[in-house]
């Protein structure tokens, strides 16, 4: 018996087979698609475009059905009408990484897949993906669920992580990674037609733009585009680039109140405040409303190293996120009530580089929505934090001498 269910379909026969001339990609076509109960499972079918080559698996806590694509154009398409009925509960989808689609159906029990097939029409070239499930125990379920390790589909290895980062002395440029929260299939907070995706990518650009023409900056974005990247995987391109700084980039939502503001977070196992916790809570889920598989835990010795190590690195964390704190005063962008905070965001959780996270402001606010939108705002606050960085380098430099003497 299979521990993972997996479909995987290459469809190189089909497409030599058909005479038409397939784009790169495919595109959903809703009208003629659906999701649906069917007695204690799901009945799903996805009319595309053309075929493409896709697999199929589930993974539990909390329990999803996964499909990935290379891939699918979803635009137009509107997850709560094309999903129906109460055996699922949430449907979200989009780009992973280049090349790749992702669809996650969130499943309110227990699910196995008991049909799985693509049918591809001869006269018009289109493919229908068709999907059934039936009810399973639980202990079922575990056994089936997983992430596949599928030849050519495997995620990107982690970077090699070098012994030691240097630390930074003002003998060269400093090495900063701005890192525009969420993407791709994960939009972030949304108000307005706004996505907090978009306008942190919009300001990662701008910012990066900032800092190499004052120049001294060497600058790394965590993504250059509307792509998911996992938050692993962020804090690996950070280590990457043997990063001096990790700036992450954010805009909250909130459902209530009038919070307004700019608000800088450093790491912390204890949140400084309810409303830190659960907005740590909102961010760090993103890879789990991705599809991402999170079972695997840190090695004890590890996190007592990485501890170690934090020492050093915690202090220097707090120091920039005082430094950015005055840039934004000097150029008076409004703070939130309570500027500087913490929690345990795991962006923030690379051991040896200093990582602060910036909520630039509240989507849920009018005011904070038209700033984090006028041209003229981002460049102040990027301004902001060019200031402070140049400041915080400085101090940080002058103490690495002294240190080493």
């Amino acid at each position: 018996m299979f521990r993972i269910v997996t479909v995987i379909f290459s469809l190189m026969a089909a497409f030599a087979a058909s005479a038409q001339d397939f784009s790169a990609l495919a595109k959903l076509e809703p009208a003629r698609s659906f999701i649906k109960d069917a007695s204690q499972g799901i009945e799903m079918q996805l009319q595309l475009s053309q075929p493409v080559p896709y697999r199929l698996f589930t993974l539990d806590a909390p329990k999803r059905l996964i499909i990935d694509f290379r891939e699918v154009d979803f635009s137009g398409v509107d997850a709560e009408v094309l999903r129906q009925g109460s055996n699922s509960s949430g449907l979200r989808f989009g780009v992973f990484r280049p090349g790749w689609s992702r669809l996650v159906l969130d499943l309110n029990a227990s699910q196995q897949i008991i049909e799985a097939g693509m049918r591809t029409d001869a006269q018009t070239g289109r493919a229908a993906i068709t999907v059934r499930t039936e009810a399973v125990e639980d202990t079922r379920f575990a056994a089936l669920s997983g992430m596949p390790e599928t030849e050519g589909w495997q995620e990107p290895k982690p970077a090699d992580i070098p012994a030691e980062i240097r630390r930074q002395d003002g003998s060269r440029p400093l090495r900063v990674v701005l890192d525009p929260g969420h993407g791709g299939i994960d939009p972030g907070a949304q108000r307005d037609n706004a996505n907090e995706s978009d306008l942190m990518l919009l300001f990662a650009l701008e910012l990066q733009e900032n800092l190499i023409r004052a120049g001294g900056y060497e600058v790394t974005l965590t993504r250059t585009e509307d792509v998911f990247v996992p938050l692993e995987a962020r804090v690996s391109v950070a280590r990457h680039a043997q990063a001096d700084v990790f700036i992450s980039l954010h805009a909250d939502a909130l459902a209530e109140g009038r919070a307004t503001g700019t608000t800088l977070y450093t790491l912390s196992d204890a949140a400084s405040d309810k409303a830190s916790a659960l907005l740590a809570e909102r961010h760090d889920r993103a890879d789990l409303l991705a599809g991402i598989d999170l079972s695997k835990q840190d090695d004890i010795i590890a996190a007592v190293l990485m501890e170690l190590v934090r020492r050093d690195t915690t202090p220097r964390s707090e120091k920039l996120a005082q430094s950015l704190l005055a840039g934004f005063q000097d150029e008076d962008i409004q703070l939130y009530k309570k500027p500087k905070l913490s929690a345990g965001f795991s962006v923030l959780k690379a051991p040896d580089i200093p990582s602060v996270l910036i909520e630039l402001g509240f989507l849920s606010n009018p005011a904070d929505l038209r700033n984090l939108q006028n041209p003229a705002w981002r460049k102040r606050a990027a301004d902001a934090i060019k200031l402070g960085l140049r400041d915080w380098a400085v101090a940080d430099a002058a103490e690495a001498k002294l240190i080493r003497q």
